[in-house]
């Protein structure tokens, strides 16, 4: 069972709000019966109040409320199991988190940009298989291939430029690490995207390219950052406090290294995609990816989940309904049962 919206859980703080104004209405109301009357002499007055009643009518109430908020959730359950052939290739992202993907020589940043561009390329992704890696100095595993598109995106806003302490853009490791990601029993088309500055690289990337390549795994690069280049700002609480430094003291201007990352895309099969405009960049890796051939690659079952809501909201208002047939006299069966001997 899921539940589909779990923000109507906060509407359960109104049965302590009913709760307070409850006791504060019978507490209204007792001081103000005492300057007519003393206790003796209101139950000859009205012999046949009940005080158990009022109670009655608050639990009633509160369990309505727990109901209804139950069906605003709107419950789901599975009811049926279907198969589904899903045909797709195995992509894997790999994403550089050095330091100067904090450059915000491309709005926001390089890194929120990549993020961007990666969101946007999985919205419009159909039934393939994506994997998730992080590089920086050294490349680090996120996330397997999966079809959990929700998985991938939450693992992709994660990333953050500390994640890795070493620091360099090595897309060698990455290039290697993301070899291990395809399974060898697996028929599906394999692509690796690298999305980077391509600056501060280690040489080794164009070789292990051209290994993946034999390997069969189609390497396409996408760059983000301006020809330009931008500082590195240094932030603290989201405010910068100043830009990074080399050795001698000198402002660190990051450029975007496009022609290595041209180089290794060359080396890999595939094509250089400039990441500037989110839009293009998308469309140009739809385009590369539709020539790639999809193949059946498992067949996964889904559960079709229906809305319970309805029982809750019929339970609830039952409750509801009840409560306005209470009336505040003794129930005349269990007063003839003269519990209390009164």
């Amino acid at each position: 069972m899921i539940l589909e919206e779990k923000i109507y859980f906060w509407l359960l703080l109104a049965i302590p709000v009913i709760v307070v104004l409850f006791l504060g209405l019978s507490f209204w109301r007792f001081r103000a019966q005492r300057k007519f009357a003393t206790v003796e002499m209101l139950k000859h007055l009205i012999p046949d109040r009940s005080w158990f009643k009022p109670i009655l009518k608050l639990v009633t109430i509160c369990v309505a409320v727990v109901f209804i908020v139950i069906a605003l959730v709107n419950p789901k359950a599975g009811t049926k199991l279907e198969t589904v052939d899903r045909e797709g290739v195995d992509i894997v992202f790999a994403v550089d988190v050095s330091k100067s993907m904090l450059a915000e020589d491309i709005a926001p940043s390089r890194l929120q940009k990549s993020q961007q561009l990666v969101t946007q390329i999985i919205n419009n992704l159909g039934s393939d298989r994506i994997g998730l890696i992080a590089y920086a100095g050294s490349a680090v595993p996120q996330l397997p291939i999966t079809t959990d598109y929700g998985s991938a995106k939450m693992f992709l806003q994660a990333l953050n430029t500390d994640l890795i302490s070493s620091q360099g853009t090595a897309i060698s490791e990455a290039i290697q690490l993301a070899e291990s990601y395809y399974s060898e029993d697996s028929k599906a088309s394999k692509v690796l995207v690298i999305i980077s500055d391509g600056e501060d690289h280690e040489g080794e990337a164009i070789s292990m390219a051209e290994n993946a390549a034999d390997e069969g795994v189609r390497i396409i690069t996408i760059g983000v950052g301006t020809e330009k280049g931008g500082t590195i700002p240094e932030k603290r609480n989201g405010i910068t406090q100043s830009f990074k430094k080399d050795n001698e003291g000198n402002t660190v201007i990051t450029k975007l290294d496009s022609k290595t990352l041209k180089e290794i895309a060359d080396a890999g099969n595939g094509i250089y995609i400039n990441g500037t405009i989110t839009a293009d960049a998308v469309e140009a890796l739809q385009e590369e990816l539709s020539g790639i051939d999809k193949v059946a690659f498992e067949s996964q079952q889904y559960a079709d989940f229906v809305s319970q809501f309805q029982w809750f909201l019929g339970i609830g208002l039952f409750f509801l309904i009840l409560e306005m047939f209470y009336s505040n006299r003794k129930t005349w069966w269990i007063k003839k049962l003269n519990l209390f001997n009164e």
